[in-house]
């Protein structure tokens, strides 16, 4: 590609990346620093200050805290402003409860919480994009990065909504990215439909009648039922879901009796698990045929089964006109023969989806998995860490969005 810059060891185009590229050592160190200092969900009281320090230092015209108890936002406003548009770019900042196996100088400080899927590497991208926009500003209109706390599982994303995020910064579309271990660093995938799945819990409470092992005629043994109900719930979807759609039901977890009392049978057996589907119809029928499987099989054993079904994330979406743009916009930075425009998605969930219910805009995954075996952990590993190299490159890309989307009036 012509006019292409190998600072980060990737091969991209455009003056952002070069830009970018000459700050990389000190995004690296940002994001190092993060690393080392996980936090929770709305627990992200260092994050959210460190975020702050950094945008100030970069220039920005605004830094808005509290927004969701720890989020905060960004604005930014270009050289022009006369075509009134705002352009919404987002980050996750939480880390995981987990511990962290990895011996590298900034392995976690924390014991038992890790940044164990990368949002330190996502916020380091955005604060990037921030410096190069905030110094530039090549763009009409007004930047909004969103820094969100409480991604993982604390649907951060729809508390941020809920305290006016939207209503405060009404922008024309957001954009968010995740690193993705399964693609080459200087990949980048999306496609123009659901990117991930809609997480659901249930909670399967069954009731029968204990008693002595030795006698089981006497009772009505729940752990006999949940075997049958576990078994019996597998044929919702190879039975009742349509093979073009998709659904997945997992029960993870059962809890009935005590090891420590063999010959007891318990009156009760509880069985947790999870549905994802991309779907709402689906995700309706789905709820649907456990209530009446699970109440069925359960009465034919003289018991009864209670489900509990909590919708946790809903689906990530993309709206068809922002992933095409975003698609175009990455080819702009690694060229058609590295974006993919057709990515399988992924039965995992993400918040995202709360703010592209409620305004247009893409989900893309960015690659981070080198041959060489760097960033090529799986998320959610304890030796999992995010690969700095791709740091540039993502800054770039939210930058791009903004002057892509935003551009200057010749």
């Amino acid at each position: 590609m012509p006019g292409t810059h190998n600072t980060s060891k990737l091969k991209v185009g455009g003056r952002a990346f070069a830009q970018i590229s000459a700050f990389h050592p000190e995004l690296t160190a940002f994001r190092r620093d993060l690393h080392a200092h996980p936090e929770l969900g709305f627990e992200e009281v260092y994050t959210a200050a460190r975020v702050k320090q950094a945008l100030e230092q970069c220039g920005v015209d605004a830094v808005h805290t509290g927004i969701g108890k720890t989020g905060l936002v960004a604005t930014i406003q270009g050289r022009q402003n006369t075509s009134g548009k705002m352009i919404g770019l987002r980050a996750d900042m939480d880390a995981l409860p987990m511990t962290e196996l990895n011996d590298f100088a900034w392995k976690s400080s924390h014991s038992g919480l890790m940044h164990g899927c990368g949002h330190d590497g996502h916020t380091a991208m955005l604060v990037g994009a921030a410096r190069y926009l905030a110094s530039t500003r090549n763009f009409d209109g007004t930047a909004v990065l969103i820094f969100q706390p409480g991604e993982e599982g604390y649907a951060g994303a729809r508390v941020m909504i809920e305290d006016g995020l939207f209503d405060r910064f009404p922008v024309q579309a957001v954009y968010g990215m995740h690193n993705w271990p399964g693609l080459r660093p200087g990949t980048i995938g999306l496609n123009t439909g659901p990117m991930m799945a809609s997480a659901d819990r249930i909670t399967i409470e069954i009731s029968g009648r204990g008693g002595h092992g030795a006698h089981p005629y006497q009772t009505i043994d729940p752990v006999l039922v949940a075997a049958h109900i576990i078994t019996a719930i597998q044929s919702i979807v190879s039975r009742n879901v349509r093979a073009v759609d998709s659904a997945v039901i997992s029960v993870c977890a059962m809890h009935a009796g005590d090891p420590g009392a063999m010959s007891v049978i318990p009156g009760k057996a509880t069985l947790v698990g999870t549905v994802r589907t991309f779907n709402p119809e689906v995700q309706d029928m789905v709820e649907r045929r456990l209530n009446e499987l699970c109440g069925a099989v359960a009465l034919g054993f003289g018991a009864t089964a209670a489900v509990h079904y909590e919708r946790i994330y809903p689906a990530t979406i993309n709206s068809s006109a922002e992933s095409d743009f975003a698609a175009s916009v990455a080819e702009s930075l690694v060229g058609t023969e590295h974006v993919i425009r057709d990515l399988d998605p992924s039965m995992g969930s993400e918040d995202f989806a709360f703010m592209l219910q409620v305004k247009p805009g893409a989900y893309l995954r960015i690659g981070q998995g080198a041959e060489n075996g760097v960033g090529s952990c799986y998320l959610h590993n304890t030796r999992y860490d995010f690969n700095d190299d791709i740091l540039p490159l993502g800054a770039a890309l939210h930058a791009g969005l903004v002057e892509q989307s935003m551009p200057l009036s010749v």
